[in-house]
């Protein structure tokens, strides 16, 4: 009788040591789910968002690796768009009852943006990842100007005179202002200073430290879809830009006087050098001289990337920035339509409700997670959003709530017991 009185307890018991040694393995399964979650998330279907992890194939082998060195992997995509979530649309990104797009645009992907508020007006795969050309020498200056003084000499080498032109010309054992060479690139598009700046900026590093460094800042600016693999724009193993990281980059370039300057001028003459003649240089960024209240911009070209183009424009108050990436010559030019979208931006009220944000540092301070691709080079953490990352009671005290609950029963059970036995026992005596 005794030992039927007490199986209930006997039951409970059980289930309590079940619970016990059930709990760690509950607790090491939700770790092994929730890292496996994003990979698993992030894996979009074949027909969708084509450029979503790496841009179009290459049509030639500039992006084949040195011997002995392979390609990086894919940049890890952010499960959650950075600059909001409508930025994750592949196709035309627009306002409600927005006007009928430019005609001619042929760009594969697009961006108009309020260069101040970083309000986006209106894109079209904007995280859609291509090669941005000579486009990147704009982060390949900013990068510079933060870690130079724009009056530092820098002596060319024969390292830098040797690249693939377009080239300013620099003579090697010339000496050049920091200020010279980021003008000179971003007028004249010189592969030339974009070595020279980049080699300096890495120190001892060189430029490969330099590479490192734009890297970085780009990571930080929240540029996510980014990676230079050479400072110029050439094609390299793993080189991608966006639309959208080409204008939060632009815009965060624009904030520096020098960088400013440097876009909208018109011409300027580097003294000769070692007994060669001074050089002529002149901006071939043509929306400056077809476009009124243009702040300048830069143009970009590789078979691989095609044409790319990032500009800025000043009208009524209001400044805008566009991009277009992996775009043909024709029917228009990447910068006629880059024109066409400022109007197009310009064309809108004000106050009409934006599609997304250019972000001001990189949204992984606030939780953005990225899938289990590879991650950046030099990253740190695994890009998961740390409210998700596991905890010691979302995984494991909740089992042990649990196991609290059954013991507080037992004891209330026993509790419970006793009392009737006793006031059974009182009875009897009577």
């Amino acid at each position: 009788m005794r030992l039927t009185a007490h199986r209930p307890v006997a039951v409970l018991v059980v289930s309590v040591c079940a619970l016990l040694t059930a709990a760690p393995a509950s607790a090491a399964t939700a770790v092994a789910r929730q890292q496996a979650t994003p990979a698993l998330a992030q894996s979009p279907p074949s027909n969708s968002c084509a450029y979503r992890s790496v841009p179009a194939p290459p049509v030639d082998t500039s992006e084949q690796p040195p011997p002995g060195k392979s390609a990086p992997a894919p940049l890890p995509v952010p499960e959650r768009p950075v600059g909001g979530p409508r930025l994750s649309e592949c196709g035309d990104v627009l306002p409600d009852k927005a006007a009928a797009l430019p005609k001619q645009i042929a760009a594969a992907s697009w961006i108009v943006a309020d260069l101040d508020t970083g309000a986006v007006l209106a894109a079209h795969d904007p995280h859609g990842r291509h090669r941005p050309a000579s486009t990147i020498k704009v982060l390949t200056a900013l990068t510079a100007l933060q870690e130079l003084s724009p009056e530092t000499t820098i002596t060319a080498t024969k390292e830098d005179t040797g690249r693939e032109c377009t080239c300013v010309p620099l003579v090697t054992g010339g000496k050049y202002t920091v200020r010279q060479l980021v003008r000179a690139m971003l007028m004249k598009s010189g592969n030339d200073a974009a070595y020279a700046l980049a080699r300096t900026t890495g120190g001892q590093g060189g430029v490969e430290e330099g590479l490192k460094k734009m890297n970085s800042l780009a990571r930080s600016l929240g540029a996510l879809d980014t990676r230079a693999a050479t400072p110029n724009g050439l094609d390299g193993p793993g080189m991608s830009t966006s639309a959208y990281d080409l204008a939060l980059i632009y815009r965060a370039a624009m904030r520096n006087p020098d960088f400013a300057e440097a876009v909208k001028t018109r011409q300027m003459v580097i003294p000769g050098q070692n007994g060669k003649p001074d050089v002529d240089v002149f901006n071939d960024n043509k929306l400056l001289a077809n476009y009124a209240g243009a702040l300048g911009g830069k143009t970009g070209f590789t078979d691989d990337a095609k044409h790319t183009y990032v500009g800025a424009a000043s009208k009524n108050g209001r400044r805008l920035v566009t991009v277009v990436l992996f775009t043909p010559k024709q029917p228009v030019e990447a910068w006629q339509q880059g024109a066409r979208l400022l109007d197009y931006g310009f064309a809108m009220k004000p106050d009409v409700k934006p599609v997304g944000q250019l972000v001001e540092r990189a949204p992984g301070e606030n939780g953005v997670q990225t899938t289990g691709q590879a991650k950046p080079d030099g990253a740190a953490g695994d890009g998961l959003d740390p409210s998700a990352a596991p905890t010691a009671f979302g995984n494991v005290g909740g089992p042990l709530t649990v196991v609290a609950g059954v013991l507080g029963l037992m004891g209330l059970l026993l509790y419970l017991r006793k009392k009737k036995a006793k006031r059974a026992r009182a009875m009897a005596a009577r």
